[in-house]
């Protein structure tokens, strides 16, 4: 499991910590430009969210390794790798994209979408509405009145999601044939491993 964890933990804390930040930031802009073109086409994209990373991941491969042959089917780096400390870096990175993608897609819009509605709930508040009477300057109220009662949820979201980079992405994992968690949990489950399926589970519990 160790072995495997710095893997796992490049792809999930890459590709979630983006969706986090740029959530948070797109939410707050929608919600400051309620009812606007983004904001209704925010809301119409985030049913798209159901559908689990690994079917992005298959499409994404199809277009961009098979089609444009631009991005690696799959692999943490290429073989054999490059000897070079940059190159390496570089190879990782190619074949970093297409995951951390499929990854950030699946949830992109829903998670956007919830913290849109989370802002919009407490930007109507009476109090906001004072403090706008009042004619304090809009960051001021945005930042004062709006996104501290947001925070217990901002910070419960971000514990848990930090706690979910344990666990890396099972199927998504496997179809890049990414060395991580993830892919190690499914080949374990394949062959009845139960050290590395109780462990895995353990650890995440205790967490």
């Amino acid at each position: 499991l160790l072995e495997r964890l710095p893997a796992t933990l490049l792809l999930m804390g890459t590709s979630q910590l983006f969706l986090f930040f740029s959530s948070v930031f797109i939410a707050l802009s929608l919600s400051r430009n309620y009812g606007n073109f983004w904001d209704k086409f925010i809301i119409a994209l985030s049913p798209t969210s159901a559908v689990p990373p690994w079917f992005y991941g298959i499409f994404l491969i199809l277009i961009f390794a098979a089609a444009f042959k631009i991005l690696p089917f799959g692999g943490m780096v290429d073989s054999p790798p490059p000897l070079n400390t940059f190159d390496y870096a570089v190879s990782v990175l190619k074949h970093l994209i297409l995951p951390a993608l499929a990854l950030v897609l699946s949830s992109f819009f829903i998670s956007v979408y919830n913290y849109r509605t989370f802002f919009l709930i407490y930007s109507s508040e009476d109090y906001v509405e004072m403090a706008k009477a009042k004619g304090l300057p809009a960051r001021d109220i945005e930042r004062t009145y709006i996104l501290r009662p947001t925070l217990p949820n901002i910070i419960t979201n971000f514990s848990l999601l930090i706690i979910t980079l344990w666990t890396g992405a099972l199927f998504t994992e496997t179809i890049f044939l990414w060395p991580g968690l993830g892919r190690t949990l499914f080949q374990a489950i394949g062959l009845y491993d139960i050290p590395i399926i109780v462990g895995s589970t353990i650890i995440y519990a205790y967490l």
